[in-house]
């Protein structure tokens, strides 16, 4: 597995895991404010190596929100060993996700964000976004960050290979294509119009979990990924 960190904004690092056997990426994201979050903890047997990434921005145990689109292994699976080297860390999710599951798997009471909440890391401030079964998942929401214009998108976009750190290339037709072979996203009335509204959104980055940073026509790429999902919906019917 090859490891990488690199800083897509201002203060905001992605880490990078990518494994070859399987021609995946699987990305994390820390944000280094005065209370640095970290955006997907990546596998339970990943945690070592993403630590030791963070480590070189910031002490670990400094964390203080530990974060992840919704309750996957590689969103949360090593959750309780950051809650273990971090004392002073919270894991925040969405309210619904808390409510059905991370109460009973995080070894400290979770924090529930609800729909629009923001949590003021000092020098950043991140809003949650409920995004239900957007890309999967009940629970599933995206994390804003203000100040930068860096919307962490977890699932959406997830394209297979190893990817740039930064990329203004179309992330449209990768995304779909990831879709095809997956089939991960739920298709309902209301993919397409969740993932519009996040195009109005003053985005200047789209952290993808699965892919290369975005920092072309944010609200485009959106678009034109909630149209090709609209068009999957139609021909699902």
């Amino acid at each position: 597995m090859e490891t990488r960190i690199d800083e897509i904004a201002d203060r905001i690092f992605r880490i990078s895991n990518y494994v070859p056997e399987a021609n995946f990426t699987f990305n994390q994201f820390l944000v280094n404010a005065d209370e640095p979050l970290l955006f997907h903890t990546g596998h339970q047997s990943m945690f070592t190596v993403v630590a030791d990434a963070v480590a070189t921005v910031t002490p670990v145990d400094r964390m203080r929100w530990i974060t992840f689109g919704h309750v996957e292994s590689d969103e949360c699976g090593s959750m309780n060993e950051w809650l273990a080297a971090a004392p002073n860390a919270t894991v925040a999710h969405g309210a619904v996700g808390c409510m059905v599951q991370v109460n009973e798997l995080a070894a400290r009471p979770p924090h529930p964000l609800q729909n629009g909440e923001i949590l003021d890391l000092g020098s950043h401030r991140v809003r949650n976004i409920d995004t239900p079964h957007v890309p999967h998942g009940w629970d599933a929401h995206v994390l804003f960050e203000e100040t930068t214009g860096t919307l962490f998108v977890g699932d959406l976009f997830t394209a297979v290979g190893k990817h740039d750190v930064l990329t203004d290339s179309d992330i449209v037709e990768p995304g779909l294509a990831g879709e095809a072979i997956f089939g991960a996203t739920a298709l309902t009335p209301t993919t397409a119009p969740t993932m519009r509204a996040l195009a109005d959104l003053d985005v200047n980055v789209l952290a993808l979990m699965h892919g290369p940073a975005f920092t072309g026509d944010c609200s485009k790429a959106i678009t034109g990924l909630a149209d090709g999902y609209d068009e999957l919906f139609r021909a699902a019917g």
